[in-house]
């Protein structure tokens, strides 16, 4: 053999052997056929196969896989809506051969089972009732597709409907629906918060009045302890007690006019008075107390006259009716 032939052969020899090993990655799984039919699954690592004579027919990856599934369908109140689904799916470890061969492309069928279960459950649902039990439409999605898809080795993880899509028409009349229920509902708590405001008012209002009119009152109460506290000093110097009330009187009455004279920045409009106003007020309730005690002095010898006039008729009566018995 010469030197040519001793290459050539060794070439030939490591070309078969780099051709007889491969590798498979981690969550991954190599399907290897020997003359077209199936011959072994080779999972993650360094693997061997016989150089020619076995080839590797494909990999079937193990990861977990979404899958987007846009259906379009009509509610039972004929609104049509867009529902976005997502599966999530993997292949079944010891069930990688039903997954490779059973199965041309996964993806159809995944997407052919969604399109059937949404079509069926959503039809029976009006659209409120779509956005508030699409956790029920994933779950019959979900059992539908383990129920299918376990046969061909796949396993469904979980389905989601990530998105509701309703006609724009539709969803601008949701949106003033929902705008006129906010309105309303800020309406009712602006009134509630008017009505309490009134409220609030109302109350303050009476508590102050009963205030003032309780001040008024212990004014009123002290000015007439003082007005007898006056007249009694008045009556221990020897003055009666008419005198007492008719100077102090006038001295209010004095009074009152030095303090509206005191003020300087005032609305107030004086009427006319002259220097023996007092004097004459005086005189006025001097007499007026007068000819009241003389009334009064008069009344009571009428209520005495009356009677001893009473007192004469009953005795006068008495004394027939002690007759008429004796008789």
């Amino acid at each position: 053999m010469g030197p040519f032939l001793l290459g050539f052969a060794i070439f030939f020899g490591l070309i078969i052997i780099i051709t007889g090993i491969f590798t498979v990655k981690q969550q991954t799984a190599a399907v290897v056929e020997r003359f077209g039919r199936f011959l072994s699954i080779r999972n993650s690592g360094l693997q061997f196969k016989i150089p020619i004579i076995d080839k590797i027919a494909g990999r079937v990856n193990l990861k977990i896989q979404q899958l987007d599934v846009i259906v379009e369908t009509k509610t039972k109140d004929d609104v049509f809506v867009h529902l976005k689904i997502s599966v999530q799916f993997q292949v079944i470890r010891d069930k990688v051969y039903d997954a490779f061969y059973k199965l041309e492309n996964p993806q159809n069928q995944i997407t052919s089972y969604v399109f059937d279960v949404v079509r069926a459950e959503v039809p029976k649902m009006k659209l409120d009732d779509v956005f508030e039990r699409k956790d029920d439409i994933a779950i019959a999605v979900k059992e539908e597709l383990n129920d299918a898809m376990m046969d061909y080795g796949y396993d469904i993880i979980k389905t989601l409907v990530t998105d509701i899509d309703p006609d724009v028409k539709v969803k601008e009349a949701m949106n003033r629906i929902n705008a006129s229920e906010r309105e309303k509902v800020a309406a009712e708590y602006e009134a509630e918060a008017d009505r309490i405001k009134i409220v609030a008012k109302a109350r303050a209002e009476a508590e102050s009045k009963r205030l003032q009119g309780q001040g008024i009152a212990d004014q009123r109460r002290e000015i007439a302890r003082g007005l007898e506290e006056s007249v009694d000093v008045l009556n221990n110097v020897g003055i009666n007690s008419q005198e007492a009330s008719a100077l102090i009187v006038v001295t209010q009455h004095y009074d009152t006019l030095q303090s509206i004279g005191s003020e300087t920045d005032t609305n107030l409009i004086l009427l006319p008075n002259s220097p023996q106003a007092g004097s004459d007020m005086l005189n006025n309730m001097i007499a007026s107390f007068t000819a009241s005690n003389q009334i009064g002095e008069k009344m009571k010898e009428q209520n005495k006259a009356k009677g001893i006039v009473n007192k004469k008729n009953k005795d006068n009566r008495n004394s027939n009716d002690n007759n008429d018995l004796e008789f």
